[in-house]
């Protein structure tokens, strides 16, 4: 009961401990909390007791996935390396002040290198939901790539390009350490006459290396990693396959498979003389890394566009900005927000 004061016109509320409060609080009670130092109420919508004059805060399950690497091109000497995946990034951010903007960004894919114009692949772009980045995929190594055939480093690493004679180019690295994997390494036949690119990474394994053999199969691309936050079990950055050729044009050769996840795969050449096949693009919002091409083909595969996906308790409504796609559903006690292009800002307000 609340006793006024009428010499100091002030009212004496109930006081007690944090483990003082009622086991079954009513929205609207109030209470002097002396653990903490400070009056509090209590908010039934949100479950939760609120420091006087404070907004209620959130906790936001997230998947962050950036854009995939692109994959290389190659020509009689080297290059096709696969894209690496986009960076993958899980997890829950606590304590979300409700009413204030965070930034979300979708990264988009790289482009996969061309061959006319010997224009080399490129670097996915990062995505973005507050203070969680994740790093576009690396690039796959091309002929004409200024990391002298080797895969470009990403949120996971891009494919190491194949050499007709030597030793191949090494795969990208993973980096920043913890989105991805590392990109496999390039080989060749043995005899000079053929050359296989590695693949990219993938969230949940490395690319694969290809064979120094008389084998003609580019590296297969990591495979990504499964998640469940949209409420179907689906896998995100899977990585880009190596593409492969052999100089006497009759053997039957295949390009690395694309890692599940969005991976595209590995383009080749032959059998037959002057068939060629580009990579095959990484699938889009899943953050998979383009396939690299066969030779002289016209174009390495692109990487996949990344994609963030929200879960939040069904007493909050997410806002967002006109700058972002987006589509909301509800699932049991939470919504479930997936963006898939643009970028902007959401702002949680209680529903």
């Amino acid at each position: 009961m609340s006793i006024k004061d009428n010499s100091t016109s002030a009212t004496q509320i109930a006081t007690g401990t944090t483990a003082q409060r009622p086991g079954s609080p009513v929205n609207g009670q109030i209470r002097y909390n002396t653990t903490t130092g400070y009056g509090e109420i209590y908010n039934a919508t949100v479950g939760q007791w609120l420091l006087f004059g404070t907004s209620p805060t959130l906790d936001v399950e997230y998947l962050v996935v950036a854009g995939g690497g692109g994959g290389g091109w190659g020509d009689s000497g080297n290059g096709m390396g696969g894209g690496g995946a986009g960076g993958y990034r899980t997890g829950t951010l606590a304590g979300v002040l409700t009413n204030t903007g965070l930034t979300v960004t979708i990264g988009s894919g790289g482009a996969g290198g061309i061959f006319s114009g010997q224009v080399s692949a490129v670097t996915g772009s990062n995505s973005v939901f507050s203070s969680i980045t994740s790093a576009g995929g690396g690039l796959g190594a091309s002929s004409a790539s200024t990391s002298n055939n080797n895969g470009g480093s990403g949120g996971s690493g891009g494919g190491g390009g194949g050499i007709n004679i030597g030793t191949g180019g090494s795969g990208g690295t993973a980096s920043p350490a913890g989105q991805g994997n590392n990109g496999g390494a390039g080989a060749n036949s043995g005899n000079g006459a053929a050359y296989k690119a590695g693949g990219g990474g993938g969230a949940g394994a490395a690319g694969q290396n290809a064979a120094d053999s008389s084998t003609y199969v580019g590296g297969a691309g990591g495979i990504g990693l499964q998640n469940s936050i949209s409420g179907t079990a689906t896998y995100y950055a899977g990585g880009g396959g190596g593409g492969v050729i052999h100089g006497g044009w009759s053997p039957a050769m295949t390009g690395g498979a694309g890692g599940a996840g969005g991976g595209g795969a590995g383009g080749s050449t032959g059998p037959g003389s002057g068939q060629t096949s580009s990579g095959v693009n990484g699938t889009t919002n899943t953050g998979g890394g383009g396939g690299g091409a066969g030779y002289t083909a016209p174009l390495g595969g692109n990487g996949g566009s990344g994609i963030v996906i929200l879960r939040y308790l069904i007493a909050y409504t997410g806002n967002f900005s006109a700058g972002l796609t987006v589509s909301t559903v509800t699932s049991g006690s939470y919504k479930i927000s997936t963006i898939t292009a643009g970028t902007g800002t959401v702002t949680f307000t209680i529903a």
